[in-house]
């Protein structure tokens, strides 16, 4: 594999080389996965919530690129939370969406004052990770915000390595086998939620906002807690990568590759009408796991290609040195 060179380091020619391949394969994996699940249709109304994360940004900056040539027609808006956080200052965000002639909202509540109140540290306490009431606070006021504005759909900028980490905190802590929906609708029905950059590696992701300069808002609130369980499961998939490269790329097309009826969820084989597992649906794992060597790396990429029935499931992406121009 070819060493990494900063983006910083490179010439202006390999550069845009390098931007141009990255966004044509993320575009790619965005659009395979917004067919996959109809995440947007004719007419939508797209409210993009842009955090000022390398995510939020990339995801806006394609599915700009993405509505100038679908012939699908839909519509975006961007929409910032400031959530109070002592020391913020959105104004590059500000500047940038103006720049680029994205239709925008700054909506500004104050969570971090809640949350803070809520779960900062007591004494003789240790302080408790913010993440979740955080995240609950932050969605309340996004979903109202999407009724005021119209929007149809609530695009959220989780990618494939969130996804991951959310199926393994799940396995570990919840006893149950659950990643992130690409489509999920609100408790009440007004709201339909998005995540369409699943199908996307964080490392392009972050290749591409380095490039196009992103200006990137820190984010002063979860981000100063070192403990959190998702950073240590982070840790362990770039563990696991090491170990077996393209891990990630694997697990991933196993979430579109489920078995159900090799799965131990009694509710699920009644609603399936299942009363027992076929020795052909098993075959392919089975014999995956007598292959060693070579022979077992391209069954692996063969499953990462194509799913059960042979259709195209992910795309093919080789040797990602090659996708990326690394």
């Amino acid at each position: 594999m070819n060493a990494r060179i900063p983006v910083a380091e490179r010439g202006p020619e390999r550069t845009e080389a390098l931007r141009d391949r990255l966004e044509r394969d993320l575009l790619r994996r965005m659009g395979r996965c917004i067919t996959d699940f109809g995440l947007v249709g004719e007419g939508d109304r797209v409210m993009v919530c842009v955090s000022g994360g390398k995510d939020s940004y990339t995801m806006l900056h394609l599915l700009e690129r993405l509505r100038r040539r679908s012939p699908v027609k839909f519509s975006i808006v961007a929409v910032h939370l400031d959530q109070g956080h002592p020391g913020y200052d959105g104004a590059p965000l500000r500047r940038w969406l103006t720049e680029h002639g994205f239709e925008h909202h700054i909506v500004r509540e104050d969570t971090y004052s809640i949350v803070v109140d809520k779960l900062g540290p007591k004494d003789g306490e240790q302080p408790q990770t913010y993440c979740s009431l955080c995240s609950r606070l932050r969605r309340g006021v996004l979903y109202n915000v999407a009724q005021e504005l119209g929007a149809s759909r609530i695009a959220l900028g989780h990618h494939r390595e969130d996804s991951l980490e959310t199926l393994m905190l799940n396995l570990m802590f919840t006893g149950s086998i659950k990643a992130m929906p690409p489509k999920l609708v609100s408790d009440d029905g007004r709201n339909v939620v998005i995540r369409p950059l699943l199908y996307c590696p964080e490392e392009h992701i972050a290749q591409l906002a380095a490039i196009e300069a992103f200006p990137i808002l820190p984010c002063d609130l979860c981000g100063s807690q070192e403990n959190l369980m998702r950073k240590q499961v982070k840790s362990l998939l770039a563990q696991m990568e090491a170990l077996a490269p393209k891990a990630k790329e694997s697990m991933l097309a196993a979430l579109t590759n489920v078995r159900p009826s090799h799965l131990l969820d009694r509710g699920l084989w009644d609603r399936l009408g299942l009363d027992v597992a076929r020795e052909s649906e098993g075959k392919s794992s089975a014999v995956a796991g007598e292959e060693s060597g070579e022979q077992s790396a391209g069954l692996a990429a063969l499953r990462t290609s194509y799913g059960p029935d042979g259709t195209r499931r992910l795309p093919v992406i080789g040797n990602p040195d090659d996708q990326a121009g690394l």
